[in-house]
């Protein structure tokens, strides 16, 4: 277990870019104009992926064994042969979550000194 929580450690803390992208597959596989998309709506328009920081990530992820390209396809009326598809792999999942826990504790020091307004 101490390797697997060694392993996970290794790749934090996540590029923003990389976080975002893990946060978009977290529940559906997407092609990447999909995820760019996704990330605006979910920011607010706050991040916006460039197409080559998306790619340039993507490739890296794969390699991580963060993320893997998914064979499922839509219906052909709703797809583009050119896309790739994209998924999150259970490690990717655990490296999320990892994050999102030291995101987490990160604020609440920022809170206990004031720099971050306290939970409702």
């Amino acid at each position: 277990m101490a390797d697997r929580e060694t392993e996970i450690a290794s790749f934090l803390p996540l590029a923003p870019a990389t976080f975002h992208i893990l946060l978009s597959l977290a529940e559906e596989d997407r092609h990447g104009y999909a995820i760019i998309q996704d990330v605006e709506a979910r920011t607010g328009g706050e991040v916006s992926l460039s197409a080559a920081t998306l790619y340039r990530s993507i490739h890296r992820m794969l390699l991580e064994g963060l993320l893997v390209e998914s064979r499922e396809r839509p219906p052909a009326e709703l797809d583009d042969e050119r896309r790739r598809y994209y998924r999150i792999t259970p490690l990717g999942a655990s490296v999320a979550r990892a994050e999102a826990r030291r995101l987490s504790q990160l604020v609440a020091m920022a809170r206990a000194r004031g720099f971050a307004p306290q939970e409702a």
